[in-house]
């Protein structure tokens, strides 16, 4: 096996506004997140998220410790939110075993020494896109399926909006020190999401795209509400979203976001909303 990492440093918004395409590219998208035995790590200085992907497929895949944590073992100070989006898989944290489907998720305390992920077949290999963020007490481990989530159906078909927000790594469904995990899927027809845009400046957030067709792609929006940007992504790729930016997107085909969140508080509805006609 393999593990990557590469650090990603906090901007000023004043400073934000001046990046050209390839800077907003280095800074905030995350391009590669799977590749067969590879884990693949971002450490953002956004409150101090690790986005990464891990792709087992001839070998389990150990979650290790990167040297930005100056920690015995990856989850020493840090919990985890992990989603399945690919083929069949097990996640084994200590003495627990969890398999996880497509689309469902885990929830790893701090504190667990070992955390290893494997496919069921390496012809279908499992794909686990993880958010981390750093923990002060350790919470048990529970995996969450969509039968569990807090759901929240959204937008309409006329407004190309209509989705559903599946809430699962969140305080309504189980404890967590700071980390909120979601997934949100857009009906056939529907391409925007986060529509009035908002920004929290409390929590930071990511988002991770799938299930969008390897020809099709995603126009990001980001920035501050009078000084918005955009980067143009493809499916299966990542987001750093700063507290003081929006988060929003629209794209040449339905898909569906992973969003994750850490920082200040666990209130989902702390919410600072835009009027659509006041974006420029």
């Amino acid at each position: 096996m393999r593990t990557n990492y590469e650090l990603r440093y906090a901007a000023h918004p004043d400073d934000a506004r001046h990046y050209d395409t390839a800077r907003l590219r280095r800074d905030f998208l995350i391009e590669t997140l799977f590749a067969p035995n590879e884990v693949n790590l971002v450490y953002s200085m956004y409150d101090r998220m690790v986005v990464g992907g891990a792709m087992p497929a001839d070998e389990a895949l150990l979650l290790e410790a990167i040297p930005p944590l100056r920690a015995d073992f990856f989850t020493s100070r840090r919990e985890v939110g992990i989603y399945n989006v690919g083929g069949p898989g097990t996640v084994v944290v200590g003495d627990e075993s969890f398999d996880l489907d497509f689309k469902e998720a885990l929830y790893v305390g701090s504190g667990n020494r070992e955390v290893r992920l494997s496919s069921k077949d390496k012809n279908q290999p499992a794909k686990f896109y993880f958010n981390s963020t750093p923990a002060h007490t350790s919470y048990p481990c529970r995996k969450v399926t969509k039968q569990d989530a807090v759901v929240a159906h959204m937008g309409s078909l006329e407004m190309s909006n209509e989705r559903n927000i599946n809430k699962m790594l969140v305080n309504q469904v189980l404890p967590t020190c700071q980390l909120q995990m979601g997934m949100t899927e857009l009906a056939t027809g529907s391409v925007w999401n986060t529509m009035p845009a908002h920004t929290h400046s409390r929590r930071m957030e990511a988002y991770f795209y799938f299930e969008l067709p390897a020809d099709q792609a995603i126009c990001h929006f980001m920035g501050e509400p009078q000084e918005t940007r955009h980067i143009w992504m493809r499916g299966e790729q990542a987001v750093l979203s700063p507290e003081w930016s929006i988060h929003s997107a629209a794209a040449t085909h339905n898909y569906t976001f992973i969003w994750g969140m850490g920082g200040e508080n666990l209130d989902y509805g702390d919410q600072d909303f835009y009027a659509i006609t006041d974006l420029k």
